[in-house]
């Protein structure tokens, strides 16, 4: 399956995502510190809402093994052709893939199980004034996935399991998630913010 009748479809191999794994920065972006990669260390990371797996395939191009969930069997299946056709293009991409592991169900009833030094969280967030490009690829994954009306219970669950750290991809000018207890330390980026939250 590469497409849904929305034209969805997840690459790996061309467009941003290319782009930002030859110039993105490497460690020193936004993410990749909030998810505790530094010089010397790289967690065994879970990405609790893949959708389009773009953090997950950034933050294995930067050497972590990252499992990713998704609950939705059209997203997952999207997921699992873009991975696909990026580990037939062999080289560095295949080597990327080979540090993501993909599993299809509920994060919250997954996560106790797997143990994951960081975990991060990227629930659907309101509609933001953004390009139309991006307002348009953010609405089809929102017509595919839903609104994830269960994030609080979601963060909840990952505060109780994740080994290290969670982290909760934001909108940057948006009020802390209600719910849960204060973060302990917020990485900002241009639309988004990363509210970190140590544990153990």
């Amino acid at each position: 399956m590469t497409q849904t009748n929305t034209g969805l479809r997840v690459d790996f191999v061309s467009g941003a995502v290319a782009h930002r794994l030859r110039f993105g920065g490497g460690r020193g972006q936004a993410l990749a510190k909030a998810m505790g990669l530094r010089a010397g260390k790289t967690p065994m990371i879970v990405d609790a809402t893949a959708g389009l797996g773009r953090d997950a395939f950034l933050l294995a191009s930067l050497g972590a093994q990252v499992t990713l969930i998704e609950r939705s069997e059209k997203m997952h299946a999207l997921l699992a052709d873009g991975m696909e056709r990026a580990a037939q293009e062999g080289g560095v991409f295949r080597e990327i893939m080979g540090r993501m592991t993909l599993l299809q169900g509920d994060a919250k009833e997954l996560l106790p199980d797997l143990a994951g030094e960081a975990v991060l969280i990227d629930p659907m967030h309101p509609p933001r004034k953004n390009s139309a490009l991006v307002k348009r690829e953010l609405r089809q994954v929102r017509e595919i996935v839903g609104t994830d009306e269960d994030a609080v219970e979601l963060m909840q669950t990952a505060l109780k399991h994740a080994r290290n750290r969670v982290v909760l991809k934001w909108p940057a000018k948006a009020d802390p998630m209600e719910g849960i207890r204060t973060c302990s330390h917020q990485i900002m980026g241009k639309s988004t913010r990363y509210d970190v939250f140590m544990v153990g």
